[in-house]
């Protein structure tokens, strides 16, 4: 018995017994995994996954560039490995714009010389990730 002489349900120290919770049961038509609407199961994930892909090497290639635009403008050292593989990195990426931009401010010439391909990677790669995942 427990207080006011109610009974004790189960190991409660009240007399309140909730109800269990319902079983979960989902939809029985619903595909489980399926991001695509429309019959063909599983026809997009190839190209979401390329697309993913392309997206990250074009995020990737941007980062390497605007690294090392900051790494320059900040005076880091040149003679320190990491920033002398950035450099690397960011020469090889931006190799087909270089002296696009003539200036006589360095940091200017850098910033755009390094700015531009980083944007072109990124408008790229972003709409042909985008048109893939249409497909």
């Amino acid at each position: 018995m427990g207080v006011e002489g109610a009974p004790l349900h189960g190991n409660s120290p009240s007399p309140y017994n909730p109800a269990p919770a319902p079983e979960y049961n989902p939809a029985p038509n619903a595909a489980p995994h399926s991001r695509r609407s429309g019959g063909g199961g599983q026809r997009g994930i190839g190209a979401d996954r390329f697309a993913l892909i392309i997206h990250s090497l074009a995020d990737v290639a941007a980062a390497f560039l605007g690294l090392w635009i900051l790494l320059y403008l900040l005076e880091a050292n040149h003679a320190n490995v990491f920033v002398d593989f950035v450099h690397g990195v960011a020469d090889w990426l931006a190799g087909w714009s270089q002296d696009i931009f003539v200036m006589d401010t360095e940091g200017l010439r850098v910033f755009f010389n390094y700015a531009l391909p980083a944007l072109v990677y990124l408008a790229v790669g972003h709409g042909v990730a985008a048109w893939l995942r249409r497909l």
